[in-house]
C-alpha cells in the first residue's frame, strides 16, 4: 500500500533524529526537518500525485536528491537511508524518542551519562532522581517522564505464556473434533513464544459444511461471544482471555497462519519485499496481479520473496529478514538438543520431591545430568544449606552415581550472593562441587551501580560458574533490578563463566535481548528449568522459546552438550 504524507513525515523526522543521534551534519538534519514539515503541510497526498504522473511541487530546500527519497518513501514505504541508520543506533535510544519531551540531545545524555539501557532504568534514574541533574533535564520533564512511563504500565492485562498454553491446549483439542475441520493452529504472540500475550489467535481450514466456528462459539469455556461468521468469530473465555479464530481455505493456509502469527513489523517488510517483485502478499496468499501464486504454506510466502523460511520466533525484524537474505539464520536450538538441567532443587531445601525422584523425571524427559542446587544458608525461608549439610549432600549425590547406571548427577548449589559482593559459603565448601550456581535473592533495590559491582566482585570468586536468573526479575510482580548486563556479559566473557537462562515460566530471566547480546559476547547460556518439583523439569520447553527468541543455536547453550564435553567447561571455573 502506498504510503500516507503522515507516514513519509515521520519517517523522515525519524532520519533526522538518527542522524542527530550520530552527531551528523546539522545543515542535513535541517533539510530532512523541514522536508517532514513540508510534507505534512501539503494539500494532496505524493502518493496521489505520483500515481497521476505528476512530479512533486518545487519547494525550497527540498533538493533533486531529497525528492527522490520522498518519492522512495511514497512509492515502497521505506528508505534505505532510515533502515542503515537503524541498525547503527541502539535499539533502546529509538524506543526512548517515543517519549514526551525526549529529543536526540535529551536521549543521547541519558544513554552516555546514565547508561540507560532500558526504559525500566530510565524509570528509576528518574525516581532516584539522578536525570534531573543532567543538563536540559529539570522537575518538570521528570514529571512528565514518569506520568508517561507509569501510563505505559497501564496497559491491558496480559496471560503468562504457561498460563496461555495451559488455556489452549484443550482448545484446540475441541475444535480438532469439529465436523470438517482440517489444520488447527495457534498463532500470534503465543507462536512467535513472547513472554506474555494479550489475545490468541487460531488458524484453521475447513471444507464446506457446518461452520466450524459454532463448534468454536458452543467451547464450554467461552462466557462471551463477541463476534460469529461462518470463517471468522471471536470469544472470552472464563479466564478472561480473548480468542480470535480465522477460517480459511487450504490454499490459504501458510498465508493465513504467517499473517497472523505476526508480528507487525515483521509482516509488513516482507509485504514490502513483495511489492518489490510486483507481488501481492496477504492473508489470503501470494498474487501476482489476480493470479494466485503461493501461500498454501509458510515456506511458500518466504520463497515468493527469495527467503528461506523464518522460524516464528524470530519474526519481530529485528535483523531476521536481512539474515535470511544473507543465508545466515541460525540454526536455533530446539528442546531435543538440551542434554541435561544445572538448576534443580530438591526436598533437602525448599524442592518438593528427592533426588531420585528428580532423577527418574529427568530421565523420562530424555536427560542426561541434572545439577542439584540447593539454596545457600543466606536464604533461611528454604532452609538453606550450611558447609555441613553441603558436604552431606555431596556425599550422597555421590553414592547415588555409584548406583544409577548410564546417568549422572552434578553436585552443585545455588549459593547467594551477599550485598557486598561476597558468596554465601566459604570457598572450602564450594572446592568440593562440580558447579556453583550463584544468585541475587536479597536487596534488590540497590542502585545500578552498587547491584552491578556486586555481582562483578561475586563472578570474581575462584568458584563461580553460573549467574541466575541474572536481573532478578518476575514477570507482572516483580521488576527486574537495576544492573548494567552489558558489563556483566563482558565480565562472563573474560573470566569464562556462564549466565542462566531461567525457564521459569514466571522469571523467563535472561531477556531475549539479553541472550542476543551473550551470544554475540561468545558467552554460553545455561538453558535451566530452576525446578522445585519432578513435573516443572518441563519448564525447560520455555526457556528454549526465549532461548530461540534470543537466536540462540545449540553451540551458544552449555547444557547442550554432552556430560563428557561440559566437564571441562565447568572445571574453567572451578579453581
Amino acid at each position: 500500500m502506498p504510503a500516507h504524507n503522515t507516514e513519509i513525515a515521520d519517517a523522515l523526522d525519524q532520519v533526522a533524529d538518527l542522524l542527530e543521534l550520530e552527531q551528523g551534519n546539522p545543515f542535513r538534519i535541517r533539510a530532512y526537518r523541514n522536508a517532514a514539515r513540508v510534507v505534512r503541510g501539503l494539500g494532496t497526498e505524493v502518493a496521489s500525485l505520483l500515481a497521476r504522473g505528476e512530479d512533486l511541487p518545487k519547494v525550497r530546500g527540498i533538493g533533486a536528491d531529497l525528492a527522490g527519497k520522498i518519492k522512495e518513501l511514497a512509492t515502497r514505504e521505506r528508505l534505505p537511508l532510515l533502515d542503515e541508520l537503524r541498525r547503527h543506533v541502539p535499539a533502546i535510544a529509538l524506543e526512548l524518542l517515543r517519549l514526551p519531551n525526549l529529543g536526540p540531545k535529551r536521549v543521547k545524555l541519558l544513554c552516555e551519562k546514565l547508561h540507560i539501557h532500558s526504559v525500566e532504568q530510565l524509570h528509576r534514574a528518574l525516581l532516584d532522581g539522578r536525570v534531573r541533574t543532567l543538563p536540559g533535564f529539570g522537575a518538570g520533564i521528570e514529571k512528565k517522564l514518569l506520568e508517561a512511563i507509569e501510563e505505559r504500565s497501564h496497559v491491558p492485562s496480559r496471560f503468562k505464556l504457561a498460563a496461555v498454553e495451559g488455556l489452549a491446549a484443550p482448545l484446540i483439542d475441541h475444535l480438532r473434533k469439529a465436523p470438517g475441520v482440517g489444520q488447527v493452529t495457534v498463532a500470534g504472540s503465543y507462536r512467535r513464544c513472547q513472554e506474555t500475550v494479550g489475545d490468541i489467535d487460531i488458524v484453521a481450514t475447513a471444507a464446506k459444511g457446518p461452520p466450524v466456528t459454532t463448534w468454536f462459539t458452543q467451547y464450554p469455556e467461552v462466557v462471551r461471544v463477541a463476534a460469529a461468521g461462518d470463517t471468522r468469530a471471536t470469544v472470552v473465555l472464563r479466564s478472561g482471555l480473548q480468542v480470535d479464530l480465522r477460517i480459511v481455505p487450504e490454499e490459504s493456509y501458510g498465508a493465513a497462519l504467517h499473517y497472523f502469527t505476526g508480528s507487525k513489523a515483521h509482516n509488513i517488510a516482507i509485504r514490502r519485499l513483495g511489492q518489490e517483485n510486483g507481488l501481492k502478499i496477504n492473508e489470503y496468499g501470494v498474487f501476482r496481479g489476480r493470479r494466485r501464486i503461493g501461500g498454501e504454506t509458510e515456506a511458500e510466502v518466504y520463497k515468493a520473496v527469495d527467503l528461506p523460511f523464518i522460524p516464528p520466533e524470530l519474526r519481530e525484524n529485528r535483523g531476521e529478514i536481512e539474515a535470511a537474505a544473507a543465508h545466515r539464520l541460525p540454526k536455533l536450538v530446539e528442546l531435543a538438543d538440551l542434554r541435561g538441567d544445572l538448576h534443580v532443587h530438591s526436598t533437602a531445601t525448599d524442592g518438593h520431591n528427592t533426588i531420585e525422584e528428580m532423577v527418574e523425571a529427568a530421565r523420562a524427559l530424555g536427560l542426561g545430568y541434572i545439577a542439584i542446587t540447593e539454596h545457600s544458608r543466606h536464604l533461611a525461608m528454604a532452609h538453606g544449606l550450611d558447609p555441613a549439610r553441603l558436604r552431606r549432600q555431596v556425599a550422597e549425590i555421590d553414592r547415588l552415581n555409584a548406583h544409577i547406571g548410564p546417568f549422572t548427577v552434578l553436585r552443585g548449589i545455588e549459593v547467594d550472593i551477599l550485598e557486598d559482593g561476597k558468596l554465601d559459603l566459604p570457598d572450602s565448601a564450594l572446592a568440593e562441587l562440580d558447579l556453583v550456581v550463584a544468585a541475587v535473592h536479597s536487596r534488590f533495590n540497590l542502585s545500578r551501580e552498587q547491584q552491578t559491582e556486586r555481582i562483578l566482585r561475586a563472578m570474581e570468586r575462584p568458584h563461580f560458574t553460573i549467574l541466575a536468573h541474572p536481573t532478578g526479575r518476575l514477570i507482572g510482580e516483580r521488576e527486574p533490578y537495576d544492573v548494567d548486563m552489558p558489563r556483566l556479559i563482558d565480565a562472563a566473557r573474560e573470566r569464562g563463566c556462564f549466565l542462566e537462562l531461567n525457564a521459569h515460566p514466571d522469571r523467563l530471566d535472561l531477556t531475549d535481548t539479553h541472550c542476543r547480546m551473550a551470544k554475540e559476547a561468545g558467552v554460553l547460556v545455561s538453558i535451566a528449568s530452576d525446578a522445585h518439583r519432578d513435573t516443572e523439569l518441563s519448564y525447560l520447553r520455555f526457556g528454549v522459546g526465549q532461548a530461540r527468541r534470543g537466536w540462540l543455536s545449540p553451540e551458544d547453550v552449555l547444557n547442550a552438550r554432552p556430560l563428557e564435553e561440559l566437564r571441562p567447561l565447568l572445571r574453567r571455573t572451578i579453581a
